[in-house]
């Protein structure tokens, strides 16, 4: 089929909520992806930060494959081995915590907003969790209300009572957020959806961790965008030097499988007992296999140091573009995360490039999203740059 003929018949049977692109992928092959006719695309999306290997990463499939061929599914009513290795992989990863697996972002900050209020029902009767304007955790109706974007909740009104939003970056803000009711503080380190927001305060999650502390708060850290090496750190809050409760992760994690895993603290999850949560694909034993070749590959090659050092070749490139344009405002990001503030829309360079077979986004209006691989070459890098260059200059 061509593009044309699976883009009509996708809208033949489809619920119209994605407004898709009019192009239809049948193959990826690195960071390259190949459309129904046959045109070449240089990926600087990832499908939003998920594929952080590339297409068809070797290990990946491998890994895929091998477990497919043994057990793909049992329910989690049962053990599985792969399963088991990556919580005990996640856990010494993260301090030692107890891992709850899910298929989505969207589901485990689901859980972890069921967490926060099961563990403040047992401390005190609270229930009220403070997030952030210009958030974005999901499209569940717990982790929509807790999203700080009103666009996303027009049509969905009542939100979910006990979630107060405040300014992202405000500590004070979060201070006097607290009440006697309030169980949990949920940020992302680094804002993707709202714009790839890096805090200008250093010490922002540092205080936001004394505030926790100081109120016996869970402080709850969401990085389904920005962890598994995105930043350069496997995850973003070792950049900030502060350890959260609760941690959410997804997106990168399966490679390009949907999974997702809430992480805690031994003695908050604690909380959650048989019957109070759960989910029938969570833990699935082939998604899980996929994982475990994502942290093995991370590490073997070296990606965390590879997605620094090609991140700021990417930022310091398009800070010289910056420079020389009267269109950008800013370009922030860590590491394989890069926003482009622009003066207008970023939507036609979005358009400019991809007509020039190179894929990004845009998001929160006016910022053009840099999502490329962890594995990406100076080569494929300056392709890249190469392209934006033209796309601005056109």
């Amino acid at each position: 089929m061509t593009n044309a003929e699976i883009v009509e018949l996708t809208h033949q049977h489809l619920v119209n909520v994605y407004g898709c692109l009019p192009l239809a992928f049948v193959e990826g092959r690195g960071p390259y992806l190949i459309d129904a006719d046959g045109n070449r695309y240089l990926d600087f999306f990832c499908g939003l930060a998920v594929t952080s290997l590339g297409h068809g990463h070797p290990a990946v499939v491998n890994a895929i494959r091998s477990q497919a061929e043994k057990l793909i599914h049992v329910s989690n009513v049962f053990h599985t081995e792969p399963m088991a290795r990556l919580a005990q992989r996640l856990s010494g990863l993260f301090h030692g915590a107890k891992v709850f697996f899910a298929n989505s972002g969207a589901e485990v900050n689901e859980a972890a907003i069921k967490l926060a209020r099961h563990w403040g029902a047992e401390n005190g009767g609270r229930f009220e969790i403070i997030a952030m304007h210009n958030s974005f955790h999901g499209r569940t109706m717990a982790t929509l209300s807790a999203t700080g974007q009103e666009k996303y909740h027009h049509g969905f009104e009542p939100m979910l009572p006990g979630i107060t939003l405040v300014n992202f970056d405000d500590v004070e803000a979060v201070e006097a957020a607290v009440t006697p009711k309030t169980a949990a503080v949920l940020v992302e380190p680094i804002q993707g959806e709202g714009g790839v927001v890096v805090p200008k305060t250093p010490e922002y999650l540092a205080r936001l961790r004394k505030i926790c502390d100081r109120n016996n708060l869970l402080l709850m850290f969401d990085e389904v965008q920005v962890g598994m090496g995105r930043t350069g750190k496997l995850f973003a809050h070792e950049h900030f030097g502060v350890v959260p409760d609760v941690m959410t992760l997804a997106k990168a994690l399966g490679g390009g499988l949907p999974i997702g895993a809430m992480l805690a603290r031994p003695e908050v999850a604690a909380t959650l007992t048989p019957g109070t949560h759960g989910t029938t694909f969570g833990g699935n034993p082939v998604a899980c296999a996929a994982a475990l070749a994502v942290l093995d590959t991370i590490e073997k090659d070296r990606l965390l140091a590879n997605a620094t050092a090609i991140g700021n070749y990417l930022m310091q490139e398009l800070r010289t573009i910056a420079e020389q344009s009267d269109q950008i405002v800013e370009v922030r990001g860590r590491g394989m995360i890069i926003g482009v503030v622009m003066k207008g829309e970023a939507r036609p360079i979005v358009d400019a490039c991809l007509k020039q077979r190179l894929i990004l986004n845009a998001t929160a209006g006016n910022v053009l999203r840099l999502l490329p691989p962890l594995n990406l070459t100076l080569e494929q890098a300056q392709e890249g740059i190469t392209i934006i260059r033209r796309a601005l200059s056109d």
